[in-house]
């Protein structure tokens, strides 16, 4: 350590303080006792940061008899120690979000509810003959890209252009149309791989 750096005169170092020199806490609380009370003991729980100040021989005694979970119930308990894991906080399902902003553990259905609703309004539209004519805005990922270039289509393919393709793919590459030929086996593997990786990613 350099002794000459500016940071050293800021070190203050604690010596500590004689036991004689702690401040006297009252009396201790225990029934009949007149030793002075310098040892604090919770009063439980719904009481947290609240204490009772014993002496040494009557805190021991307290602390041996003291149980946090008194009164409780062997479900509130389990509970208690749940919620523990998590530091007594909620916890929410993943992708689960409700509209207004406000996220709820307990909303576990409203994120199929809104996929529900969203294919509601596709087929409301294509009914009612209302196409996409922009392309598809979203920004693609690397993986996702790829999966469209192995069925050899642009990147702002519609659902029903990645289906129709797919379904070509296979019909031309599978074994059965090629006389048991399985040269192009792997190629079939990668378009069925590619299709569950762009279903799965919401494109059809």
């Amino acid at each position: 350590m350099d002794h000459k750096s500016k940071y050293f005169d800021k070190i203050r170092i604690n010596k500590g303080r004689k036991k004689d020199s702690l401040p006297n806490k009252g009396i201790c609380q225990w029934n009949g006792c007149e030793s002075n009370g310098t040892h604090k003991a919770p009063l439980g729980r719904d009481r947290e940061g609240q204490y009772l100040m014993f002496c040494i021989n009557h805190v021991r005694e307290y602390n041996k008899s003291y149980n946090y979970f008194s009164g409780l119930d062997d479900d509130a308990i389990a509970k208690f120690q749940k919620d523990s894991l998590t530091g007594n906080r909620p916890t929410w399902t993943m992708g689960v979000n409700r509209k207004d902003g406000m996220a709820s553990p307990e909303d576990e259905t409203g994120s199929v509810n809104r996929i529900k609703s969203s294919a509601r309004m596709r087929a409301k539209m294509a009914r009612a003959g209302v196409t996409h004519s922009s392309p598809r805005q979203r920004k693609l990922k690397t993986l996702e890209k790829k999966a469209i270039d192995s069925l050899d289509l642009p990147h702002t393919a519609t659902e029903e252009q990645i289906r129709a393709r797919y379904k070509e793919l296979v019909k031309l590459l599978h074994p059965d149309a090629n006389g048991g030929d399985r040269s192009s086996e792997d190629k079939l593997r990668k378009i069925i791989q590619s299709y569950k990786y762009l279903r799965q990613a919401g494109f059809c």
